[in-house]
């Protein structure tokens, strides 16, 4: 009995893997969801069969209750993903991370008092601390990214100070914990300091750094959970949460090499800050330049008759909802003869893969989308490149300006397109808080307005030509 149960673990094991692997791929990411779900399934199960059936382990005393919160999350997550908007799927993302990190802890809590030890083993301290800070600091970057809280970074050496106090009492708890002993008075106390130190560790970043922190986040709960699946002696709980600590680790990495900063910085510079953004508008310097303005005809007019064109979304397409009507627009295109690709910058939007989600989302072909490496040779060959709600990723001044703070970021060449349009609300500048040199180049027009709005009339405009 207990190889059998040993063996489907295994199963779990591999489909986590394999799921895992498909994600890689755009075509097959949907198929690889399903098989890490499959897995997950097989894996409780499992655990359940074996609790009730295996002679060597001890039957749950509350098994009503284990069987109703399974059908409770269960219920509460398909409901909650079926229902949630895909602009709003970063958030769903933090929430659901900050679960895993909160159960890490609490699994970890119930089984040091369960115990009764005065002292705790490294594994359940580091499941405690490292799955709170993850809960707590996952709630914070939901509120920003929900604008309950202010999405501007917080600067401040009195935080910085706060931060330094509180992980040096989480050393001390350690310390307490492990070898002097403490009880269930010390381990409360590491459960609440580790809480406020999540907090206090997202609440200064600023909210479009909010997808390197998610990144991080699901890592630090992927190592929390495999500190639980020792503590518990489950090998699903150990895989499982070594793949997801090492791939959001992985993660975070690639997305701070494509924004050019370290981790470190991100954590702790404050980017995006009221004393960064001034800096960095100090540092384009000079009087207001021009823009030239372009009218929705114009606009059209010059689409509709163009052999290439690169689309580049950003975070305004997703607030303003305007990926079915650019989607609609490129179609229109494409049966004018018109080459249309998309260019997907790393870090555009607010989750990892947040321009993916939404192109897909509005049934836009993989095929048609290009990462920053596969598309930045073709934009000089490209007639148009339209830019939609996308600022920091198309600015020549991570290029060019050695004084701006998003120098050596690699970018999207849109501006040595033949034609750029640029699709925004306004003047306003990006989350850097710098100028960007593209809306004042010649080759460049400015077609103000709402993302949405702006695209649908341009499809009108197109239709009548």
């Amino acid at each position: 009995m207990s190889f059998l149960f040993e063996s489907l673990y295994l199963v779990s094991a591999v489909l986590f893997i394999v799921g895992l692997k498909f994600l890689s791929s755009p075509a097959r990411a949907r198929r690889g969801n399903t098989l890490a779900a499959v897995g997950m399934g097989v894996a409780t199960v499992t655990l359940l069969a074996s609790l009730l059936l295996d002679p060597a382990a001890t039957p749950p005393r509350n098994l009503g209750l284990i069987v109703a919160a399974i059908a409770i999350g269960a219920v509460a997550g398909a409901v909650g993903a079926r229902r949630v908007a895909m602009t709003d799927m970063p958030q769903m993302v933090a929430i659901l991370n900050g679960c895993g990190g909160g159960s890490a802890a609490l699994i970890s809590v119930a089984e040091f008092l369960h115990l009764s030890q005065t002292r705790a083993g490294a594994d359940t301290m580091f499941g405690c601390i490292i799955g709170s800070i993850s809960f707590s600091g996952s709630v914070v970057a939901f509120a920003k990214l929900q604008g309950l809280v202010s999405e501007k970074a917080v600067n401040s050496p009195i935080q910085k100070a706060v931060n330094a106090l509180l992980f040096l009492g989480l050393l001390l708890l350690v310390g307490m914990l492990g070898f002097s002993g403490g009880g269930a008075p010390a381990f409360y106390a590491l459960l609440a300091v580790s809480l406020a130190f999540g907090v206090l560790m997202v609440m200064p970043i600023g909210g479009a750094d909010m997808p390197v922190v998610i990144s991080l986040l699901n890592s630090f709960t992927g190592l929390a959970v495999a500190a639980t699946g020792f503590v518990l002696h489950n090998n699903a709980l150990i895989i499982s949460g070594t793949l997801v600590g090492a791939s959001g680790t992985l993660l975070t990495m690639l997305m701070c090499r494509a924004m050019n900063r370290s981790l470190a910085n991100v954590l702790f510079a404050g980017f995006g800050s009221a004393n960064t953004a001034a800096a960095g508008a100090g540092a384009a310097g000079g009087t207001a330049k021009s823009v030239r303005e372009v009218s929705v005809d114009d606009a059209a007019v010059l689409l509709a008759n163009v052999r290439s064109l690169i689309i580049v979304p950003g975070y305004g397409m997703a607030v303003a909802q305007a990926q079915h009507s650019v989607r609609e627009l490129a179609d229109l295109l494409t049966r004018k003869g018109v080459d249309v690709k998309y260019a997907i910058h790393p870090v555009a939007g607010r989750m990892p893969g947040h321009m993916n989600v939404l192109l897909a989302e509005a049934n836009v072909s993989y095929e048609q989308l290009f990462d920053l490496d596969q598309i930045n040779p073709e934009f000089e060959r490209t007639d148009v490149a339209l830019v939609i709600g996308a600022n920091d990723v198309v600015n020549p001044a991570a290029r060019s300006d050695k004084a701006s703070p998003i120098y050596g970021m690699p970018i999207l060449d849109a501006d040595k397109s033949r034609h750029v349009i640029v699709i925004k609300r306004g003047m306003n500048p990006g989350f850097a808080g710098i100028e960007n040199q593209l809306y004042h180049e010649p080759r460049c027009s400015m077609l103000f307005g709402d993302a949405k709005g702006a695209v649908s009339k341009l499809v009108e405009a197109v239709k009548g030509l």
